[in-house]
């Protein structure tokens, strides 16, 4: 049968990424919830969504509870990390809310059960949110202690066919050759591979997160928050910040 107007070949799939928001990004650098900074997300998210992206989040919860944090101060590591979850789940309904204002749909879902206020996490209904046209907010990371939401989004970003994971980040715009704040002679770098930054020891994002990257060569970019629009730049696919790929 002859190909038609209707064919793949002739219609790729739009674009589609995952989007990596840290808690302390939903906190305006403090404890609890910053309105006006998650809605400049959600603003921001919308309006690539408006332009054909097909985007996923997963959020941080760190603005409310860090389990590793909270195990230092003698609360059970497991228990700890339940905690830091359910602070990731006031995030993600959080963004939600913004991003419906924002006139775009949205939908959450959660790795813990909790279907009062959120789907469970399906990978099949994600994607067919996104070809919707509707933004998926994942929380309550994996729903397992020790993992960290740098790990989840890797996972999240490989099982919903992301083509790209893009981590935002505060006070930094890109990867850098060492913490430019400790050291001023430090380098943005334009591009990097997983196997230096693992092997450089590069904190930007944990190690277990860039080994499944690499493994699975799924491209991320990292990018500072810092310049207004930096977020529908990143997931239209501009070359901001640093690509880091398996070759």
């Amino acid at each position: 049968m002859s190909a038609t107007a209707d064919t793949p070949s002739t219609h790729p799939r739009p674009r589609r990424v995952l989007l990596k928001l840290s808690g302390e990004v939903f906190g305006g650098g403090s404890v609890g919830l910053d309105p006006d900074v998650v809605s400049d997300a959600a603003r921001q998210i919308a309006e690539a969504v408006r332009q054909g992206v097909q985007v996923a989040v997963v959020v941080g919860g760190g603005n409310f509870f860090r389990g590793a944090e909270l195990s230092q101060r003698g609360i059970d590591r497991a228990r700890a990390d339940y905690m830091g979850m359910l602070g990731t789940v006031m995030n993600a309904l959080a963004l939600q809310d913004f991003i419906e204002q924002a006139g775009v749909p949205a939908r959450v879902q959660s790795a813990i059960a909790m279907t009062q206020v959120a789907e469970p996490y399906l990978p099949l209904r994600a994607i067919r949110h996104m070809e919707k046209g509707r933004v998926v907010v994942f929380g309550a990371g994996a729903g397992l202690p020790y993992f960290s939401t740098d790990t989840v989004s890797a996972q999240r970003a490989l099982e919903s066919h992301c083509d790209e994971l893009l981590v935002g980040k505060n006070g930094v715009d890109g990867v850098y050759t060492a913490d430019p704040r400790k050291d001023p002679s430090a380098r943005l770098l334009d591009t990097l591979t997983y196997e230096r930054a693992l092997s450089d020891g590069l904190q930007v994002v944990d190690a277990s997160a860039f080994a499944l990257c690499r493994d699975n060569n799924l491209a991320m970019r990292v990018f500072g928050m810092g310049e207004p629009g930096n977020i529908t730049r990143a997931l239209l696919g501009e070359k901001i910040g640093t690509l880091v790929t398996r070759a």
